[in-house]
């Protein structure tokens, strides 16, 4: 590879790692959106240490844990050691033939902070920071690498007879959080008032345009998410991404569009949001298998399974106040088995090692994440108290409000 070429592709890898950087500011948007105006300073502020924790954490430990060399090909688990180091007798110039050492850890660790995002959003109003804070850094920093090894790290999953594929991670980074956001709703409990004798009550989002620009930012930076997970900038590979991305994105916003419209009989632009990054979310495990019909029939399902999903949670009365786990969790499991049934892979065989992959990865995960939230549910406390929840997470965990010059009704 000449130098020029070297070049173009560590270039494009470093402009992919921004757009996808820019996904944490559409996370943020989105959350605050669609929550309450007492609770917004609190969203923001987890959504602003997520980044931090997360190239804290994959610098000093995830890393060299997700990538930990041959000599754990087809483990279970690896560990190079801590920190960010260059291995021993390798260089800037022969680590890859498309990307630096250092390029390669930055575009990572902008996806390992993802996972917690997800988590963020279902566990909204009503959970007190600093376990959520010590959630994160646990599962930013061990569980999410460790899963990340079994494929992307040469680990199990990848050296299996059909190996189990995720391009770009509907499994290994979005449904690692929609697992967890399902296990930290379940033993939260719904917010006050969500519930009733009655009925399901509604909780509307007090910022929709914030949520659309969220939502935008996030299908923005999605193309960084996808196309630089092509990890060169091989013009045929990266347009196509970037097309079968786009699709199933506009294809999720029909698919939610018709099924809430047929179910509620009214045009909700919050099941069109989600409907779109449920499309996306689909589409990430086959970005560079599928072509343009396929892509469209991965968005519209996804952005059908969607509203279904959110209608089904709220029968269970699991609270997601964002709709995390529909999107995430039951997107990114959507996505993964589509690549066996559609697409270049699409095998009876394929669809095995996907169906094994998700199985391994949720159990995994959900149990994980179970049992930390159920440890520190047990000792330290979840969940803020009946007051703080209704005065809002903003005045009582940082003494400060989003809008201090407006009345709230909460």
């Amino acid at each position: 590879m000449t130098q020029e070429l070297f070049t173009i592709n560590n270039l494009w890898m470093m402009v992919a790692t921004i757009l996808v950087f820019i996904m944490h500011l559409g996370f943020a948007s989105l959350e605050a959106g669609l929550t309450r105006a007492k609770n917004t300073v609190n969203i923001l502020f987890k959504n602003t240490l997520i980044p931090a924790i997360g190239l804290l954490s994959y610098a000093f430990v995830g890393f060299n844990l997700m990538y930990p060399g041959g000599d754990f090909a087809g483990g279970f688990m690896g560990f190079s050691g801590f920190g960010l180091s260059l291995p021993e007798g390798w260089d800037t110039s022969n680590y890859n033939a498309g990307y630096t050492f250092y390029t390669d850890f930055i575009f990572q660790a902008m996806f390992a902070a993802t996972a917690a995002t997800i988590v963020s959003g279902a566990v909204a109003e009503r959970m007190k920071l600093g376990p959520f804070i010590f959630f994160s850094i646990l599962y930013v920093g061990l569980c999410y690498p460790i899963v990340g090894m079994w494929k992307w790290g040469g680990g199990f999953l990848n050296t299996m007879a059909t190996p189990f594929y995720d391009f770009a991670g509907s499994t290994i980074v979005h449904s690692v959080g929609g697992w967890a956001a399902l296990a930290g709703a379940f033993l939260l409990g719904p917010r006050l008032g969500k519930y009733t004798p009655t009925g399901m009550k509604a909780i509307p989002g007090h910022n929709i345009p914030m949520a659309t620009i969220g939502v935008f930012l996030l299908w923005f930076g999605w193309f960084g998410f996808n196309g630089g997970s092509v990890l060169t900038a091989n013009p045929g590979t990266v347009s196509l991404v970037f097309v079968t991305t786009a699709i199933a994105g506009a294809a999720g916003a029909f698919g939610a569009l018709i099924a809430s419209y047929l179910k509620f009989k009214t045009y909700d632009i919050t099941m069109v949001l989600n409907g779109i990054l449920a499309g996306l979310v689909g589409i990430t495990a086959g970005a560079d298998q599928m072509g343009v019909g396929e892509s469209a029939i991965i968005g519209f399902i996804g952005g059908n399974l969607v509203v279904f999903a959110v209608v089904f949670f709220d029968r269970i009365k699991i609270d997601d106040p964002v709709g995390a786990i529909s999107v995430h969790l039951i997107g990114g499991i959507w996505g993964t088995l589509a690549v066996g049934l559609l697409g270049n892979l699409a095998s009876f065989q394929q669809a095995m090692s996907q169906l094994i992959g998700i199985g391994i990865v949720g159990a995994f995960c959900f149990g994980a994440s179970w049992l930390i939230f159920f440890t520190l549910k047990k000792t330290v406390g979840i969940r803020v108290d009946e007051r703080e929840e209704l005065e809002g997470l903003d005045i009582n965990e940082h003494s400060m409000q989003a809008y201090p010059d407006f009345a709230s009704k909460d």
